[in-house]
């Protein structure tokens, strides 16, 4: 990966400063949640330097910007806004699918100079061979956020919690400290989210890096949908979906959630009053000196072909993508964690976080930027993972032998609806 800073912000900055825009423009983008609250809190910032571009974030849900996303481009693009949010992890069904929905932004003045100030991790998604069809927005280096007062009650330091084994192990004290209170949660029934920061941290995942073969079969997946089914067995990890989670947090029934780094936002600004009773620490990993860094989730944007202010939303995505100014604002007040590099070396990085008990969270979560591994989706993804969503559940409720079985399984099906090989 590259994260050599390579002149810091001033390939960019360059980009973006100078003269107002004279075009006047109306730009709407699609975006979800505190992804477009973040949208909107570099409007003002972006309306300094370009008064006559005005920008609406429209809130439409990530299930829903997914689906209408699907549908215009199936419509030729009819329908689109100017600028579309995209998930990395569904990023290339568009590409693939739809290769003339997006404009390719190298066009712009996407150029190898503001590229290589970005994570090579973000960017493999979202360009195909000389095309990029979307610029890297926010990354989700995952990390576990805790409850200080469960953990301290009963008598656990999260500093000792290296390993899988020691978060099972301290899931059973603090439950036992603090009636009521679960370990952690996942989503057993609707998402695959613990099996995939798993099976990343141990450098595996649904497909090869180059997006050729299957690898959810390969031992480091099969250890990583066991420890799963571990933690559930265990009672460390019990059922609960998005919102279920949020509750808990909010209610106290819950000590710890692993998550991105734009988790973040989410707690804190679902939970205000708990403001001081929140910690980070890395996720734990298979060996005390094994990896412990993960990403999931991270979004893109992506400029419609048909949009017709497309140097607008281009001069968009510069400020609020391409700066500091523009990623630290998003990361400030809703926690989006930068994907441009630069932004990760600004100060403010570096500062004691009051909600998080004075912590400075951002240096901690973004510390493991450099040793994640990346991870392709593929245009095969939604087929992949609901595969892989079946034969878990499958499994946890003893319907195969073992994870390999389980996986072996879902393995011969990816290929079967895919038609790709499976690694061997």
């Amino acid at each position: 990966m590259r994260f050599k800073l390579l002149g810091a912000t001033t390939l960019v900055a360059l980009c973006v400063s100078g003269s107002a825009f004279a075009q006047q423009a109306n730009l709407t983008i699609w975006s979800w949640n505190v992804a477009a609250s973040a949208l909107k809190s570099t409007l003002e910032g972006f309306n300094k330097q370009y008064p006559d571009i005005k920008v609406d974030v429209q809130d439409l849900g990530n299930q829903q910007v997914f689906d209408k996303m699907l549908a215009a481009c199936a419509a030729g693009g009819d329908g689109l806004p100017d600028i579309v949010t995209v998930e990395n992890f569904e990023a290339e069904i568009f590409w693939n699918r739809f290769p003339d929905c997006f404009t390719n932004l190298k066009d712009l003045g996407y150029n190898a100079d503001i590229q290589k100030q970005f994570p090579d991790f973000k960017r493999t998604e979202l360009e195909i061979g000389d095309v990029a069809y979307a610029m890297p927005w926010d990354s989700g280096p995952v990390a576990v956020f805790y409850r200080r007062d469960f953990y301290e009650k009963a008598g656990v330091d999260p500093a000792t919690i290296k390993t899988w084994d020691d978060f099972i192990a301290a899931g059973k004290k603090i439950s036992a400290a603090n009636p009521g209170v679960v370990m952690s949660q996942a989503d057993f029934n609707g998402d695959s989210e613990w099996f995939r920061m798993l099976s990343n941290e141990q450098g595996c995942g649904y497909f090869s890096t180059d997006g050729q073969n299957i690898t959810i079969n390969q031992p480091a997946c099969v250890a990583a949908l066991q420890k799963v089914k571990e933690m559930k067995d265990a009672g460390t990890l019990t059922a609960a979906n998005w919102e279920e989670k949020i509750q808990s947090n909010t209610a106290g029934k819950v000590a710890s959630q692993l998550y991105g780094g734009w988790y973040e936002g989410s707690v804190r600004s679902n939970s205000p009053d708990l403001a001081g009773k929140w910690g980070v620490y890395l996720m734990p990993s298979m060996t005390a000196d094994g990896a412990h860094a993960a990403n999931l989730g991270g979004s893109s944007l992506a400029i419609a072909s048909n949009s017709k202010n497309k140097e607008a939303a281009w001069k968009y995505l510069q400020y609020a993508l391409g700066t500091n100014e523009g990623q630290v604002a998003m990361l400030k007040s809703f926690g989006l964690v930068p994907s441009l590099l630069s932004a990760v070396k600004d100060p403010f990085v570096d500062q004691p976080q009051p909600y998080w008990g004075n912590q400075k969270v951002w240096a901690d979560i973004l510390s493991t930027l450099p040793n994640i591994h990346p991870s392709r989706g593929t245009a095969f993804q939604t087929d992949a993972d609901s595969i892989l969503k079946t034969a878990q559940t499958k499994f946890f409720a003893g319907g195969y032998p073992d994870a390999k079985a389980a996986l072996d399984d879902a393995a011969k099906q990816i290929a079967s609806a895919t038609g790709l090989p499976i690694a061997q």
